[in-house]
């Protein structure tokens, strides 16, 4: 059997992504901290990792991998990580009706918020 232990981006800057990500995920730094590479937990365990990699790596657009952060208030959310230096990503691809919102990291790593209020699934995993 095979679980998500750990999503990995690569960074410049290993201090401001630390700083970025432990409070848009409300995780915790893991010990021991490298200079390279840093690996972030939740607080309370569940859930994957995540690791920030201070390897070079050229961004690629669009990206061939982001994250999906699943939100019970999208809006509150999206506000929360902009004001964290996160930013909105137009696309004049995204349908109307789209239950998600496109946006990166201060190092342009890309990720979308996913209004998960109306999944049932969500809601009794995080709860459950």
């Amino acid at each position: 059997m095979l679980i998500v232990g750990s999503i990995v981006f690569r960074v410049r800057d290993m201090a401001a992504q630390t700083d970025f990500w432990t409070r848009a995920l409300d995780y915790e730094v893991r010990e021991p901290v490298k200079t390279d590479f840093v690996v972030l937990r939740a607080r309370d365990g569940r859930g994957p990792e995540v690791s920030l990699d201070a390897h070079h790596s050229e961004r690629v657009l669009p990206p061939r991998m982001h994250l999906d952060l699943y939100a019970d208030d999208q809006s509150a959310e999206v506000d929360r990580l902009r004001g964290l230096g996160a930013r909105v990503i137009e696309w004049d691809g995204r349908p109307a009706d789209a239950d998600y919102i496109i946006m990166e990291d201060p190092e342009g790593n890309r990720f979308c918020v996913i209004d998960a209020s109306g999944m049932v699934d969500w809601n009794e995993r995080r709860t459950g």
